[in-house]
């Protein structure tokens, strides 16, 4: 069975579309508008935790409550809570930059006073070895500190190169924060969440830029423009090699 190709006449001109050419567009410009979408709801993501961490340094801390239903009532809130560093359990994110240096981020499970639960500390930046494979040496304070933070709940969504055996075996360098899976390897109760320490805290940090610059949210609008501007182009392509002139037959001179 054939199909047949609709034509749409405007004046001298004929909208002739080929089934391929419409398919490619439907392709193309849905994929340019998902991608232009990723990278504006990124950017107004950022946008906001920019505002919370903003006032956040200007509110007064909330204190670290010792059951939730649901942990997701503390994202982004300034928290503060007091214990002692146990290194035991450490782990160092990888592959974090500073002014252009490769680094990694120190999480350090923290027992909070007067409680069995532990929880993560995001204790801020510090730069890598020579060479990828050393580990930095980490100074920790043995006595009780304050900590006083953001709370960032890792998402679940990454992607790692990490193969199976890497992640079944303990290792304290992590490609990213898998909340459930280091609940899972340490034998300790963690909460489900993480305090990124405040930059102005003195209980064991390192270099600690949280803030989102203005930077990275125009670069992810950037991006997006980008994206709806392939999507943009891909129709006007399409309505170029689509539309024809019609050309018109010559008037028969009447005798």
């Amino acid at each position: 069975m054939r199909m047949t190709q609709k034509q749409f006449r405007l004046a001298d001109y004929t909208l002739n579309p080929s089934w391929v050419g419409t398919l490619t567009l439907i392709i193309c410009a849905s994929l340019f508008i998902k991608l232009g979408l990723w990278q504006y709801n990124k950017a107004i993501l950022k946008q906001e935790i920019k505002s919370i961490y903003e006032k956040s340094l200007v509110s007064e801390p909330l204190n670290l409550p010792e059951k939730l239903e649901s942990y997701d009532v503390l994202r982004y809130k300034k928290i503060k809570t007091k214990g002692y560093y146990d290194t035991k359990y450490q782990i160092l994110l990888d592959n974090q930059v500073e002014n252009n240096v490769a680094g990694f981020h120190v999480l350090t499970p923290l027992k909070i006073e007067g409680r069995a639960d532990y929880v993560l500390i995001n204790r801020g930046w510090v730069a890598g070895g020579e060479k990828h494979s050393d580990i930095p040496a980490i100074s920790t304070p043995k006595e009780i500190v304050e900590i006083t933070g953001l709370v960032w709940i890792p998402s679940k969504k990454n992607f790692s190169l990490e193969s199976d055996a890497e992640k079944v075996t303990w290792n304290q360098v992590w490609q990213y924060m898998n909340m459930d899976r280091y609940r899972k390897d340490v034998p300790i109760p963690v909460l489900p969440i993480v305090i990124k320490l405040d930059s102005n805290s003195n209980a064991g940090g390192f270099v600690r830029n949280w803030q989102v610059s203005e930077s990275r949210i125009s670069t992810n609008m950037g991006y997006a423009y980008q994206w709806f501007g392939f999507a943009f182009a891909s129709l006007l392509i399409y309505l170029y090699t689509s539309i024809k002139k019609t050309s018109t037959p010559p008037k028969t001179q009447a005798h």
